[in-house]
């Protein structure tokens, strides 16, 4: 049959329409087969919050070689154990000091040492700085820190052959703590490059912590009394071994005492940091640097750690060397957990509290 081309242009708009309006009969059918599939739930704040970071919950940014280097830095026979009072600590300072300043962190004082003496030991933090991005809430400060120190020397000798012979005598404190000093010193990099935190962030480490807490004291009472506002602050304690039998990545101190954890846990997308029951049995909310800052603002000042004394084995040991640590346990953790800490400096009111 022989078609005119008024008769051939009818019937193509003809099969058009048919096709349009067969897709969307199927459409409809689609959609009225699960309406639920049509609601969007409003989103919460701090979805929000989480959604204006583009890698929300896991970065890609710590790399395990890069904190491999920091620590086989930090850790080595040249600061001759970090000990307090010692040129080794010194030197360690002054590695720490020209990291912070060729990543562009700047010292929160007129420079980065925040010198202090304590009867006729002297001793100094190294603090840096990033300031806060929004006009108001640059005036709340989060504290990160961990402490640099060690415990030095001491003679260690055993016998060889029936004779007193001299071992290794160095203890390096790589997991205690140039874990957390790494961590620290990383985070720093990352929020001085990234200029993400509307809350002013201190980075500060700490000497005089195995004197009993001296450094971090000084520092509590310093800046309690220049009246600064602080929102929380956070120690990194032992973070280099992972736990093989918990459902949580590292252990919060003084778990019950606030809602740090559930707020961080919230923030990273996952059950990051639960409660140890052995560091609840030793105290150990009281052992580290976050307990000067509790004792002096009376707010969330926690400590976060991968090692409660139950996992390590060498502990205060010239063992406690760089090569015994996990160093892709460590990044994995890190990039869980400076989301998080972005997150908490980006709120718009401050979330963590002390339970009642």
């Amino acid at each position: 049959m022989k078609l005119t081309y008024t008769k051939m242009k009818y019937i193509s708009i003809l099969l058009t329409t048919i096709i349009l309006i067969g897709c969307k009969s199927s459409a409809v059918v689609m959609n009225n087969e699960d309406p639920s599939q049509n609601s969007i739930p409003k989103p919460s704040k701090t979805d929000v919050i989480m959604a204006s970071n583009s890698d929300a919950t896991s970065l890609e940014y710590v790399k395990a070689k890069d904190l491999k280097e920091l620590l086989n830095t930090l850790a080595s026979d040249e600061f001759q154990g970090r000990k307090t009072g010692t040129e080794g600590i010194n030197k360690a300072a002054n590695y720490i000091e020209s990291k912070l300043k060729s990543d562009n962190v700047k010292p929160y004082f007129d420079n980065y040492r925040d010198n202090y003496s304590k009867g006729e030991l002297d001793g100094f933090n190294v603090i840096g700085y990033v300031e806060g991005n929004d006009p108001k809430l640059k005036d709340e400060i989060i504290i990160l820190g961990a402490h640099y120190d060690h415990i030095g020397t001491g003679e260690a000798m055993k016998k060889l052959g029936g004779k007193l012979t001299e071992i290794d005598s160095i203890a390096n404190g790589a997991n205690d703590d140039a874990s957390g000093t790494a961590a620290v010193m990383v985070m720093a990099k990352y929020f001085a490059e990234k200029k993400s935190n509307k809350r002013s962030i201190i980075f500060a480490l700490y000497s005089g912590e195995e004197f009993g807490l001296f450094g971090s004291k000084h520092l509590a009472e310093r800046l309690k009394s220049e009246n600064i506002n602080l929102y929380t602050m956070i120690s990194f304690e032992m973070i280099g071994v992972p736990f093989e039998d918990r459902d949580y990545t590292a252990f919060l101190s003084g778990f019950e005492l606030s809602n740090m954890a559930t707020k961080l846990n919230e923030y990273a997308g996952s059950n990051l940091l639960g409660l140890s029951e052995v560091a609840k049995k030793y105290n150990l909310f009281k052992r580290s640097d976050n307990y000067p800052f509790y004792e002096a603002f009376n707010l969330p000042c926690q400590t976060i750690s991968s090692c409660d004394l139950s996992n390590y084995d060498f502990y205060h040991h010239v063992d406690d060397e760089a090569d015994q640590l996990n160093y892709d346990f460590m990044a994995g953790m890190l990039n869980k957990l400076i989301p998080a800490i972005e997150t908490m400096s980006n709120t718009p009111t401050k979330e963590i509290k002390m339970n009642e």
